[in-house]
């Protein structure tokens, strides 16, 4: 059941700065080796409200 939440994306998400829920932009901020972290805004305010860390996949085995 676990993997069912893996992918799950946010649409609105709480603002304290406009005092209720708002759509939120997701925005890539920063690309890893191991992962893509990406921040969430608010699409009216433009204030931060969480961020998400996509893994990146295993690298295979080198060929030989």
């Amino acid at each position: 059941m676990q993997r069912q939440f893996e992918e799950l994306r946010a649409s609105e998400l709480y603002c304290p700065r406009c005092r209720t829920a708002q759509p939120v932009r997701e925005k890539l901020l920063l690309v890893l080796p191991h992962a893509e972290l990406h921040d969430y805004q608010c699409t009216i305010c433009g204030e931060s409200l969480g961020s998400r860390e996509v893994k990146a996949p295993p690298v295979m085995a080198a060929r030989r």
